[in-house]
């Protein structure tokens, strides 16, 4: 274990996973069908949903990989984090009233309800494939704290690998409150779980400065001299062109009010991992409520957490790392280790614990969250649909069994996510590849008049094998010199959404229109 953590640290680290765990069987105790299990029988408060969505989409990246970019580059980020406020208010007026003609499970029964179960369960194997891959990706990144503070010693017990030590421990500590409460009890963990990141991001921002000469002043003025708190980009420097300016990183304004804002239209308006809160709730007004909840509780999360990424940069100016930053791995760049060594270093015992605890939390509010996403859409998107005249309590008992199913593709996915070249963006690109058809899809079975699956099914599969071309084809020697003579730049992960959901309408409105016209016949063939 590590050297720097007190009997004290461990006893606040170690209750902390037994009382989450406790807290969410007792909270999931009572569950007697499918509605209970997926839907929480609809009487948790709003105000807990509305924690649970942030929590939901807070994961290790936040706690981890924010701070870090903010150390390494500077506030930027904080553009796309406006789109991110205006897609909930878009989504709380517009499309939750939707959520609520009838008993929904998913948001993929309103594709059923338009175009038929082909179009329902195109949508939602879209989901599976793509929330296992994020998903994964976000384990892994969860597991980079845990070798840090456990040590590859312990972790590598049992398993003689430290890495797929720290997934299997925390996939299985999730999968012990999910699978037996289902999403009641992982809305109220989430909701403890929330709140615990966001005193450590609080308690950060406030004692960094601290320990440093001069105070929050002194550490603010250092931060800004370097560049550290620049946060908004409107226009393109003189020797950057428009489009690069508008498609490529660096993050800026536009970014975030256009694609930013699609993203979490699709984000929280046609996935299940958000959804499946959403349609928890009473009634369409507490459904409103708790995503503006979320709305208004976003937006100072990730500054808090940008902000205290400056403040190390500036207090590592003048005093020295304590444990060397780890060699970057692929999937994790050293700066992403800086945050858990100033808590493993810097902060006086106990508090050191409760900061852990704080990065542990949101890494298993986002797993239990991805299980009983899952386990939610293909229990009743795909097998109830098959076998819809079993009993209740065959489709629970289902309902767990698959969330142990999913927590083993999720352990795959995690495993092989060292492989991936940059955790952050890759994150993003992969939910980026399917987002798009999943909205684009969604808008029409909301707002289309035709009522044919074939178009649909077409243009989101066509919106899949262009943003799949949109982020190999870069990425390929054979190819990348062709792709810059002919598109100028690389598309940053924030336009994914909108370029695949376009793809899916102008597609769909090709295949509707070539799907109408009349067949003629044959001369001498029919009447």
């Amino acid at each position: 274990m590590n050297s720097y953590l007190s009997a004290g640290d461990w006893a606040i680290i170690v209750s902390y996973f037994l009382g989450i765990v406790g807290l969410g069987v007792w909270f999931g105790k009572d569950q007697r069908n499918t509605r209970d299990y997926f839907l929480g029988s609809r009487d948790v408060p709003w105000w807990g949903i509305g924690m649970s969505i942030v929590a939901a989409e807070t994961s290790a990246l936040t706690i981890i990989g924010v701070p870090s970019m903010a150390y390494g580059e500077n506030i930027a980020l904080l553009q796309m984090i406006i789109g991110y406020v205006l897609a909930r208010i878009i989504l709380a007026v517009v499309l939750v009233p939707h959520y609520f003609k009838g008993e929904i499970y998913s948001p993929y029964q309103l594709f059923a309800n338009a175009f038929g179960p082909a179009a329902r369960q195109t949508a939602g194997g879209f989901f599976l494939i793509s929330e296992t891959l994020a998903a994964g990706v976000r384990v892994y990144v969860a597991s980079i704290p845990v070798q840090l503070i456990l040590g590859d010693r312990f972790l590598g017990l049992g398993t003689g690998d430290p890495l797929l030590g720290a997934i299997l421990f925390f996939i299985i500590l999730s999968l012990l409150y999910t699978c037996i409460g289902g999403v009641k009890a992982v809305i109220w963990t989430d909701a403890t779980q929330f709140a615990l990141f966001l005193l450590g991001g609080i308690f950060a921002l406030f004692y960094i400065p601290s320990l440093m000469r001069g105070g929050a002043g002194a550490a603010f003025a250092k931060a800004a001299a370097g560049n550290k708190l620049h946060w908004l980009n409107i226009l393109p420097p003189a020797h950057v062109s428009w489009l690069h300016f508008l498609l490529g990183p660096p993050f800026n304004l536009w970014m975030g009010l256009i694609g930013g804002t699609v993203m979490v239209l699709s984000s929280h308006g046609a996935e299940q991992l958000i959804v499946q809160r959403v349609l928890a709730c009473k009634s369409v007004a507490d459904g409103r409520k708790a995503l503006i909840l979320s709305a208004v509780v976003i937006f100072p999360l990730f500054l808090i957490f940008l902000l205290v990424g400056a403040l190390l940069w500036a207090f590592y100016q003048t005093h020295p790392l304590r444990i060397p930053l780890p060699e970057p791995r692929p999937g994790v760049a050293s700066n992403d280790f800086i945050f858990p060594i100033f808590m493993l270093t810097e902060v006086p015992h106990l508090l050191k614990g409760v900061l852990i605890v704080a990065i542990l939390s949101a890494a298993m509010s986002s797993v239990s969250s991805a299980l009983t996403s899952l386990a939610s859409v293909s229990t009743m998107d795909f097998v109830r649909h098959v076998l819809g005249r079993r009993s209740e309590e065959f489709f629970l008992r289902f309902s767990r069994i698959s969330t142990l199913g999913w927590a083993g593709a999720l352990i795959f996915v995690a495993y092989l996510s060292r492989e991936v070249e940059f955790v952050f963006n890759a994150a993003f690109s992969l939910r980026g590849l399917t987002s798009g058809a999943l909205v684009g899809g969604l808008t029409l079975a909301l707002f289309s008049k035709r009522r044919r699956a074939m178009p649909v099914i077409t243009g989101m599969l066509a919106s899949l094998a262009v943003m799949t071309a949109i982020e190999l084809l870069p990425r390929l020697s054979s190819t990348k010199l062709l792709w810059y003579k002919t598109v100028g730049t690389q598309i940053f992960w924030p336009w994914y959404t909108l370029i695949g959901a376009i793809v899916t309408l102008l597609v769909a409105a090709l295949a509707g229109k070539f799907g109408d016209r009349p067949v003629r016949k044959k001369a001498g063939l029919g009447g």
